[in-house]
């Protein structure tokens, strides 16, 4: 067909389209898609446009819809299922070698020999010394189909023998549950990283485990927690509030409400609780917050939380993308949306961290401002607490500015504190076992030498990385937390000991200790009201 036909004929098109598109706007999409096709100088990808026309389109709706290809949409119902085939392990890459930093207690890798500190030389037969292969693509080679095996060669330390091992893979527990101990022989401490589909039993057994030791109180740590399935976070709020207790409702597009409870099932009714929280808490952790802050059941301790009151429901298209597409808001039992604004676009909505820290409420109490319109009370005490922008606290924590310092996040980044403590263990683990043979003792009685802590701070700068002056004491502290958490997470298992070290240098997890070993201050937090009401309140 000539230039001219063609160019005649796509006119053609495009003007049965026009007469369409007056009539239906879906014409106008299928009729802009056919002109690209027929007049762009290249040729196009048509699922590429496609993809990339849908996306553009649930951008304009609100901040959380979103669309994932059928890559992306595979990749999340596999993490949010709770589990994937592997062999069990966690690695560290250190310059050309890789490193098994964690094994699985009772995991595929653990059961076939595999221990911390072996170096992984080859999987599958092909080398992975050397830099051709980052953490991503090691992963990726480590898992794989269920029952399928995966061959390794290791090097154990102190040998420079190479060992082949087969491991079958098996499906490996993402667990919600991130750490659960006993603080004190009362007080227990659970954290979750995630809701999905085994949170529910996770935090379940974690509870009795809990209560055969003695448990009275209880610390829940939601710092951090980005949220996931709703069903599981009611499944979290009927461990602590009897049958029948409102949990949210919600209104969808339609109109009317949806409400949700507790079943009845919970293990922990009557124990004092408090919850943490900062402002990475969000969507169903701050359904789980608001539920237990409206039925005065727990002191929440810590900064104003994310504010997500956007409920996402999958809409699966036919090639297995997926559009989450936002079909109701929630509301707390006692009336709060927590939604924050999204009326200025995306790239303000998610600003929302640095406004924060600019006006000062992530470092001082009393920055927050609301109006009288967003005042609600709590159902049985009737303290009042505020909706239009995320869970007030009982008790305001100020943020740890070096934690989320730019410093830091390069000596993180860069793995210098990482790779600084695994070349530590690797040098002095037979030392170091002989003088802390269980994680307690090393717990209480391990300091970072202050000669290592030069050296790693040295070598920080000499990596252009600006570490405060040796004045700033407390800087320097925060170092020394994450080196010894390191250390400690490498030379014991059965446990997240990096959480135990952070936890005893975070200052909401120690206030959270002061409020539940005090009784009367438990008690008059949950009558006196929130943070919110010292405010200074601001009229519209």
């Amino acid at each position: 067909m000539n230039r001219k036909r063609t160019g005649i004929l796509v006119g053609m098109i495009g003007l049965a389209f026009a007469a369409q598109a007056q009539m239906n706007p879906k014409y106008k999409f299928e009729e802009a898609l056919k002109l690209i096709q027929g007049n762009y100088v290249d040729q196009v990808n048509e699922e590429h446009l496609v993809d990339a026309a849908i996306k553009a389109m649930i951008a304009d709706l609100d901040p959380h819809s979103h669309y994932t290809s059928r890559e992306e949409a595979e990749a999340m119902r596999q993490a949010m299922s709770g589990s994937f085939a592997g062999i069990g392990i966690q690695f560290l890459k250190n310059a050309d070698k890789t490193y098994v930093t964690m094994v699985n207690p009772d995991g595929p890798a653990m059961r076939a020999g595999v221990r911390v500190g072996d170096q992984i030389v080859s999987i599958d037969g092909e080398s992975i010394v050397g830099e051709q292969f980052g953490n991503k693509e090691i992963m990726l080679k480590l898992r794989g189909d269920k029952d399928v095996p995966v061959a390794l060669q290791i090097v154990s330390p102190g040998s420079t023998a190479q060992k082949d091992i087969s491991i079958v893979r098996e499906n490996i527990l993402e667990k919600s549950v991130r750490e659960s101990y006993m603080v004190d022989q009362e007080i227990g401490y659970i954290a979750l990283s995630i809701f999905n589909r085994t949170t529910r039993p996770e935090i379940d057994a974690a509870l009795k485990k809990l209560q055969e030791q003695g448990m009275t109180k209880l610390i829940l740590d939601l710092q951090s927690n980005g949220g996931g399935y709703v069903e599981s976070a009611i499944g979290v709020v009927d461990e602590f509030l009897p049958k029948d207790k409102m949990v949210f409702y919600s209104v969808p597009n339609g109109g009317g409400r949806d409400y949700y409870a507790t079943g009845g099932y919970g293990r922990f009714y009557d124990g004092a609780l408090v919850v943490l929280i900062d402002e990475s808490t969000a969507s169903s952790s701050e359904i789980v917050t608001g539920a237990l802050q409206d039925w005065d059941r727990a002191v929440v301790i810590g900064r104003r939380s994310f504010g997500k009151g956007l409920m996402q429901r999958p809409v699966p298209l036919s090639d297995g993308s997926e559009m989450q597409l936002t079909g109701a808001r929630y509301y707390t039992p006692s009336g709060r949306s927590i939604q924050k604004p999204y009326s200025n676009g995306k790239d303000d909505y998610f600003e929302d961290f640095n406004r924060r820290m600019q006006s000062k409420e992530l470092l001082e109490e009393g920055h927050v401002q609301f109006p009288d319109s967003l005042k609600y009370t709590t159902l049985n005490t009737k303290r009042i607490v505020y909706g239009g922008g995320g869970i007030m606290p009982d008790r305001f924590v100020p943020i740890d500015t070096n934690q989320y310092s730019n410093w830091m996040a390069q000596l993180m980044n860069k793995g210098i504190v990482s790779k600084g403590g695994f070349e530590f263990v690797q040098q002095n683990r037979e030392a170091l076992l002989q003088a802390y043979p269980d994680f307690e003792q090393f717990n209480n009685r391990f300091d970072v030498p202050v000669e290592l802590h030069r050296q790693l701070v040295d070598y920080a700068r000499s990596m252009s990385i600006a570490i405060p002056a040796e004045e700033q004491m407390a800087a320097h502290a925060a170092i020394d937390v994450e080196f010894k958490a390191q250390v400690g997470s490498l030379l014991y298992t059965g446990g997240d000991y990096m959480a135990r070290i952070r936890n005893e240098a975070n200052q909401s997890f120690n206030e959270a200790l002061r409020v539940l070993r005090d009784d009367k201050l438990y008690s008059a937090l949950l009558q006196a009201g929130t943070v919110g009401e010292k405010l200074t309140q601001k009229t519209k």
